[in-house]
């Protein structure tokens, strides 16, 4: 019993430290989200439309904004709905007025993926613009877009507000759930050399408390990925069709993290069972014994 408890204490340590090593390679990476804009960006090429946005931008906002474009012929009177293909080359249109590159994105950074954009890697390397800028944690009111309807504008920030929430949750939680497994960690190690049960089980409690908060920060981060998505206008700040999307690597090894710290706990907290039930057992030996 003594070995077997020992045995899993161990095992939840070893689980322990290497959701600890997962968890920092998340957290340090930054392809917790990516994208892949080289099939829109062929389409927008072949469909032959001039973009005026900035060069290098990852998704500058387009010249066709709400109540500044022109309406479509089916909302003119007098004019017939579109055909089938002008609607569709219209929507393209519509979405190559928007330079969408391949970027990954983590917790600090939003870089553009290497060797998917020649062009962009051309501006890279003279200097034009950064592989990488800084994912912000407070709000700004810059990025909103300008010369908009008041209505329109209060929902923008609005959701400038509720997206820098989930961000700031996201990376929050991760943080505390670092801290605890961290020190949850510590306090099993001592155990196991001082042999003191309720340390152990301490630890285990740990391991299920920084697991909890790493459920948190992980379901508030794919909670704030698909707001992004659905934010309004979604011709301002959705996706084309087009536009592969998708978690990444990062985001697998913070999920790996989860289920290692929660198998650890699981283990740390019936290791002292054993020895319990152990010691229950022998007691009424001792007392026969006695008598």
């Amino acid at each position: 019993m003594a070995a077997a408890a020992q045995a899993l204490s161990g095992s939840g340590l070893l689980l322990a430290a290497a959701a600890l090593a997962l968890l920092a390679v998340a957290i340090g990476t930054d392809s917790w989200y990516e994208t892949d804009a080289r099939r829109h960006r062929e389409r927008c090429r072949g469909f032959g439309h001039k973009r005026t946005d900035p060069p290098g931008s990852m998704s500058a906002p387009s010249s066709h904004l709400p109540l500044r474009a022109r309406p479509p012929r089916a909302l003119l009177p007098g004019r017939p709905p579109a055909p089938a293909p002008a609607a569709a080359a219209a929507a393209l249109d519509s979405h190559c007025g928007r330079r969408f590159n391949s970027t990954v994105s983590g917790l600090w950074r939003r870089c553009h993926r290497a060797g998917y954009e020649p062009d962009s890697e051309e501006l890279i390397r003279k200097g034009v613009i950064q592989r990488c800028t800084a994912v912000k944690y407070h709000y700004t009111s810059s990025s909103l877009p300008r010369n908009l309807p008041i209505n329109i504008t209060n929902t923008i920030r609005q959701d400038e507000w509720h997206a820098l929430h989930l961000r700031r949750m996201t990376a929050g939680f991760i943080g505390m759930a670092v801290s605890i497994i961290l020190f949850g960690w510590i306090i099993g190690v001592l155990g196991c050399c001082k042999q003191q049960e309720l340390m152990q089980y301490v630890a285990g409690l740990l391991f299920l408390m920084g697991g909890t908060c790493c459920i948190i920060s992980l379901c508030t981060c794919v909670a704030g990925i698909n707001f992004e998505l659905s934010r309004y206008p979604r011709y301002v700040y959705g996706l084309p069709e087009d536009i592969s999307h998708g978690y990444g690597w990062s985001m697998f090894c913070a999920w790996g993290g989860l289920g290692l710290t929660l198998l650890a706990g699981f283990l740390c907290t019936l290791a002292p069972s054993l020895n319990t039930s152990r010691a229950s057992v022998q007691k009424p030996r001792q007392e026969n014994g006695a008598v």
